[in-house]
């Protein structure tokens, strides 16, 4: 399984539109932002004086006792009462727009194939479904944290990559950028380099 290193030249010929180092920085921060705060679901909850178990009744009485005056033990000065101002459900999540998100990924390709780091193969498959199989075609091609990107991948190429913690499969149609920039090598399989050109476009 030969691969190459995805140039400019190579670039430009399948119409990937890239951006320069000097543009696009903060659509890749704001776009990444975006991931994460997604991905939080905002269900932390804390109760309330109303929401606590107890009753209404009044601890002690109003007057003659020498202490401060108190309703019911779901106060929030007591143990066990109520919480002030603490955590509610909410949604964190962003919107980015569809330009935001072409020009970060046009930055963040650039940055690949600036620093040679998309390798070009023809075909990938692992027949056998075998981890051991899977490794040494990956091993062979690049080292470190791998991202595999192909329009599409057969049910055994996935079983033999279900349990290696450093190579990712990913469509070309549902890479983003979070996992692009997490990559240290990203491989591209086939036509998934035209795919990507038309995300670009």
């Amino acid at each position: 399984m030969s691969a190459k290193s995805l140039t400019v030249d190579d670039a430009q010929a399948a119409n990937l539109v890239l951006v320069g180092p000097e543009k696009g920085r903060q659509a890749v921060h704001d776009l990444v932002t975006a991931y994460r705060a997604n991905r939080r679901t905002g269900s932390a909850c804390t109760k309330t004086r109303g929401e606590v178990s107890g009753n209404n009744k009044k601890i002690y009485r109003q007057k003659g006792t020498g202490n401060a005056r108190h309703g019911d033990k779901r106060a929030p000065i007591f143990v066990g009462g109520g919480v002030v101002f603490g955590p509610r459900p909410r949604d964190y999540s962003k919107k980015v727009t569809k330009t935001t998100r072409r020009l970060a990924l046009r930055r963040v390709l650039g940055d690949l194939v600036r620093g040679e780091k998309i390798k070009v193969v023809d075909s990938f498959s692992i027949s056998d479904g075998k981890t051991k199989s899977f490794v040494a075609a990956v091993s062979g091609i690049a080292a470190g944290k791998v991202l595999i990107v192909a329009n599409s991948f057969d049910d055994s190429t996935y079983l033999a990559a279900r349990n290696v913690a450093w190579a990712q499969l990913v469509t070309a149609s549902d890479v983003n950028v979070e996992q692009l920039l997490l990559a240290r090598t990203v491989i591209l399989v086939g036509d998934a380099l035209q795919t990507l050109a038309q995300r670009t476009a």
